[in-house]
């Protein structure tokens, strides 16, 4: 696969706080990477230091192997990008907002029209008027109506109604199937199921994890439920981080059943529960 973004040794300190501690990432052509944690984790922090949106404390972003400078008008015509918060000319009208966009790009008016359709927005409406799923809508457009190679996602979905994210998922696909690059940061796990190839997930500004999606679904994990009145001599000699309520021990089990059952033949089990994990349950045993 063709390497489209490199990112070095990110770094972004505000004063005394790190925000984003030495980060590198390698993304990928025609691949979704999604880029997960939760609120204030870091993943605005880095977008917008990829974005040049803020200047790095350290570090740097390549893009197809050039360095991405703050003034480098042709590396920028190759970029979608949707931030978490869209903010434009509140005196425009949709149109008027589209028009403009336009006015940057050859040949871009058809895939307009197929988004603005596609989305079910009304060109019209001024920007003050919209809410904030529209104007989500209209960020969306703006992004990829050019046909960019990289796709830069934050929060794409918030705003959204059930409907039109399945409708955004499935702009996502077309893009990949395409070849573009797209780097979506989401805090919602069963996002990164439906439509990502990779995952990173960032604790604390750390990147701590890059997986396969695929090989993450295949993971040996497993979530037990242990009825026994030897709960607490379990827990303790098993070394299990879980909680004893009413003698049921619950956990996620790493470990092969066998070793699993030979540790627990010497103990009274009244019950025991195997149940396959739901993606978000796996990211969720990573991430804590």
């Amino acid at each position: 696969m063709k390497k489209i973004v490199e990112i070095k040794n990110l770094s972004k300190n505000y004063g005394k706080i790190k925000a984003v501690k030495k980060l590198s990432l390698d993304l990928y052509e025609g691949e979704i990477f999604g880029f997960i944690g939760p609120n204030g984790a870091g993943k605005s922090s880095t977008i917008r230091c990829i974005m040049n949106l803020l200047n790095k404390t350290e570090g740097k972003v390549l893009i197809e192997g050039k360095e991405f400078q703050k003034n480098d008008i042709e590396i920028q015509k190759n970029i979608g990008y949707l931030p978490s918060e869209v903010n434009l000319y509140e005196e425009y009208t949709v149109g008027e907002m589209l028009n403009f966009h336009e006015s940057f790009y050859e040949n871009v008016h058809e895939n307009r029209k197929k988004l603005v359709k596609k989305l079910n927005l009304d060109e019209s409406k001024k920007i003050e008027d919209l809410s904030f799923g529209n104007l989500k809508k209209l960020g969306i457009i703006l992004a990829l109506m050019h046909e960019p190679k990289i796709l830069i996602l934050d929060e794409a979905t918030s705003g959204l109604d059930p409907i039109m994210q399945n409708v955004f998922f499935e702009l996502l696909k077309e893009e990949k199937e395409k070849g573009t690059t797209i780097f979506y940061s989401t805090h919602i796990l069963s996002e990164v199921s439906k439509i990502c190839d990779r995952v990173g997930i960032i604790k604390e500004g750390k990147l701590i994890k890059i997986e396969d999606v695929k090989e993450i679904k295949n993971k040996n994990l497993t979530n037990i439920t242990i009825e026994s009145k030897d709960a607490l001599k379990i827990k303790e000699e098993l070394n299990l981080d879980c909680e004893i309520i009413d003698n049921k021990i619950i956990f996620k089990n790493e470990d092969s059943f066998n070793n699993l059952l030979k540790k627990l033949i010497k103990y009274d089990i009244k019950k025991i529960l195997i149940e396959e994990p739901t993606l978000e349950d796996i990211f969720y045993h990573y991430y804590k």
